[in-house]
């Protein structure tokens, strides 16, 4: 990971190569390459530098060269498009001669009189030829306009504000249509996920030595799997180098040892950050938190933050069901069966328990649904709601729908292995696939009785050497 940092040189040597440390301080410290340098590089400058931090070593890549003391301001130069020479002159005239030529001139004066007498006379042959043709001013066979009902005579028109107000027929008020609410009721803010900061990460990572931080962040980046693949990565790229590999088990043991440290920091970022947002944050991301806490909660602090999202995370959970519970009460009570079957089946959270006494007012309501008299669309939307719904396997249809084509028996026969009920009001055997929709395996034969083993010969034992005389 490249990283700038402050150095100072402290000494050349003979192989080309110049000892450095980090500026103020003993350590970090390390060897660069004299070529990476600016001329004039002399022992004791201060110079910014771009490291790369290894596992094992900091590698300088490259070296800025400190700045000069300037004689002179710093001048910003402006640099743009030439400047044209302008292309209109101008001279002043003296008072005396302006006075001339403001006055008019004769021959402006005539002009100015004959453009005037021939407008008159235009204006007089037009006034001429309208009289000696009134026909043009009033057309004979033409009938007149007829007079709109509501409007004054003399084409005055009524003030808008009386024409707003129209007859119109006026919508029951307590029909069945104003009665029920709004099919779609308004969305649900969408939840906000939870953004922590990195305040007692930074904590930690600070508090470490300058050779442990490479390894902490690649603690923090994969666990220990990543220190693995670091060391695995940087060992392939010494070996094309012919450079020596590095020994990963003193820096595996260093990553487990700082693991925990890394852990709890992360933690306690993500819990107070969950705590200032407990009732905006996505729910799955308060559990999360709350499961962590198991492992790190080490101190009372972490002990208190724990307790405080345990509380909120019952708290929203208890909120959500009852709301879900009461949603479907609300759908069963309008008669909308659909709905409160299609609610149902996305509960708040996996594995929420479903009352039995409204699972049997929904089980009935769904039965009900899927009768003779019903019509065909109807029927079928009635069934794709209850293949989703908790209570498909306790649903008990009617009957099939009196007018029913090639598509409805198609969708009844595909959703039988997930609704056991339409088996037999199909008329069908068992169907071929379980409810996942997965094939079912036949049952396996039994194994046949193994034969039994033959005897084993008895051997006799080798003889015994003879005893030394």
């Amino acid at each position: 990971m490249a990283r700038r940092i402050d150095i100072e040189l402290t000494s050349a040597r003979d192989d080309d190569t110049w000892t450095w440390r980090a500026a103020g301080a003993r350590q970090p410290k390390g060897v660069l390459d004299a070529a990476i340098l600016y001329e004039g590089a002399r022992v004791g400058d201060v110079v910014r530098a771009e490291a790369e931090f290894e596992i094992d070593r900091i590698l300088v890549t490259s070296v800025v060269p400190p700045k000069s003391a300037r004689s002179e301001p710093e001048r910003l130069e402006v640099i743009g498009p030439p400047r044209e020479a302008a292309t209109v002159t101008s001279s002043l005239v003296p008072k005396r001669e302006r006075s001339d030529d403001r006055r008019p001139r004769r021959d402006d004066e005539r002009r100015d009189r004959d453009r005037d007498g021939e407008r008159r006379r235009r204006t007089a042959e037009r006034g001429a030829d309208a009289a000696a043709r009134p026909e043009q001013r009033e057309r004979p066979g033409r009938p007149a306009r007829p007079e709109r009902a509501g409007r004054p005579a003399g084409g005055d028109r009524p003030d808008r504000s009386d024409r707003s107000v129209r007859d119109r027929p006026t919508r029951p008020v307590g029909g069945e249509r104003s009665s029920r609410p709004a099919a779609h009721p308004e969305p649900t803010p969408r939840p906000k996920r939870l953004q922590p900061k990195r305040v007692h990460r930074d904590e930690v990572l600070a508090a470490l030595a300058p050779e442990q931080r490479p390894v902490a962040e690649q603690v923090l980046r994969g666990g220990l799997p990543a220190v693995r693949q670091a060391v695995l990565d940087q060992n392939t790229q010494a070996r094309a180098a012919g450079e020596p590999t590095i020994k990963a088990d003193a820096l595996l043991a260093m990553a487990e040892e700082l693991l925990p440290r890394l852990r709890a920091a992360e933690w306690r970022d993500r819990a107070e950050a969950a705590v200032g947002r407990v009732d905006d944050i996505a729910l799955r991301d308060l559990r999360a938190v709350v499961t962590g806490s198991e492992s790190v909660a080490r101190d009372d602090a972490s002990r208190a933050l724990a307790s405080t999202l345990r509380d909120a995370l019952q708290r929203r959970s208890d909120d959500q069901r009852t709301t879900w519970l009461a949603e479907i009460t609300q759908s069963l009570d309008e008669g909308r069966v659909v709905r409160a079957l299609r609610t149902s089946g996305r509960p708040p959270e996996p594995g929420t328990t479903f009352p039995a006494e409204l699972a049997t007012r929904l089980t009935d309501a769904a039965g009900a649904a899927m009768a003779a008299d019903v019509a065909p669309d109807r029927w079928a939307a009635v069934l794709e709601a209850v293949v989703s719904s908790p209570v498909r396997k306790t649903v008990q249809p009617q009957s099939l729908p009196a007018e029913r084509d090639d598509a409805l028996l198609a969708a009844a026969r595909q959703a039988a292995p997930r609704v056991p009920a339409l088996v037999a009001l199909l008329g069908i055997d068992r169907p071929a696939v379980g409810a996942s929709g997965r094939p079912v395996r036949p049952p396996r034969p039994p194994r046949p009785p193994r034969p039994p083993r033959p005897p084993v010969a008895a051997t006799a034992p080798p003889p015994s050497p003879p005893e030394p005389a």
